[in-house]
């Protein structure tokens, strides 16, 4: 099973390998699994996708062994919840600033489907969970990840307290809203974007934690990070690496054609 193969590869510290999916057409799909990923990010914060859409995704990517990652679009146990009864593996959290918030995604993530006072309580250590309880949910939910985006300064000054949160099995890093909160937008080679990063990735990795960071931009943006300790290779997405590469071929033709006079540089483009 897609999700089983994935979160113990991450356990033992295993490279995955992923892109972000926005088209619903049938065949992209096996195009996916055609190009050897783990698993595929669906992204509904800033994508328009529905319910009905996000579930028949889910479920196409789950029969072909890609493990369909699902990041809903604010950091609401009930919209994690949701995302999983459509057919998600793993749950990504955006914008996270607090443990919490984090408490409250493993809660949606790791407890399904206790919700409510009892299971505030049982994350609390209140009270302790009935043993036949703990193991139906740990059997239930056993293939889920839990994972944080984690996009500010603010979540930076709190990244011990919000790794430190048991049941987080990953996280991700939005570089885009992460260097607009640095107040450099877009630098991605400014020192202070690399040096938070590094930072981010060190930590994480230090609590025995899986960590990704997605680019749309080369692939020697990921290979770089990769040195430092990301191990979840969450690499640009269908719009762009369609846009890319239609662009870089349309210019050769055009060169060879004398409709243009050197080749132009590919547009970044990076969610």
């Amino acid at each position: 099973m897609a999700g089983l193969s994935l979160k113990q590869r991450l356990k033992n510290g295993e490279n995955v390998y992923g892109t972000c999916m926005t088209a619903t057409g049938a065949m992209w799909p096996g195009a996916v699994k055609r190009a050897g990923l783990d698993f595929v990010f669906l992204d509904t914060e800033h994508i328009p996708l529905g319910r009905n859409e996000l579930a028949a995704l889910c479920q196409q990517f789950r029969a072909l062994d890609i493990a369909p990652i699902v990041r809903i679009p604010q950091p609401d146990p009930f919209l994690a919840c949701q995302a999983i009864d459509g057919g998600a593996l793993g749950v990504v959290a955006p914008y996270i600033e607090s443990a919490d918030q984090v408490l409250e995604l493993v809660g949606a993530t790791k407890y399904r489907p206790l919700k409510g006072v009892l299971l505030s309580q049982y994350l609390q250590g209140q009270e302790p969970v009935p043993v036949h309880v703990q193991e139906y949910i740990d059997k239930v939910n056993q293939h889920h990840l839990c994972i944080a985006n984690i996009e500010s300064v603010p979540a930076m000054e709190k990244l011990d307290e919000i790794l430190s949160v048991p049941g987080l099995d990953a996280v991700f890093i939005g570089p885009h809203d992460l260097s607009v909160s640095l107040g450099i937008p877009e630098e991605y080679d400014h020192p202070d974007f690399e040096k938070a990063v590094t930072f981010i990735i060190t930590q994480t990795r230090a609590k025995g934690l899986a960590i990704g960071i997605h680019f749309s931009l080369e692939p020697e943006r990921q290979i770089q990070w990769m040195k430092v300790g990301v191990n979840i290779v969450v690499h640009s997405f269908d719009i762009a690496l369609f846009s890319q590469r239609l662009k870089a071929d349309m210019d050769v033709i055009k060169l060879a054609a004398g409709d243009i006079e050197q080749l132009e540089k590919m547009d970044e483009m990076i969610i």
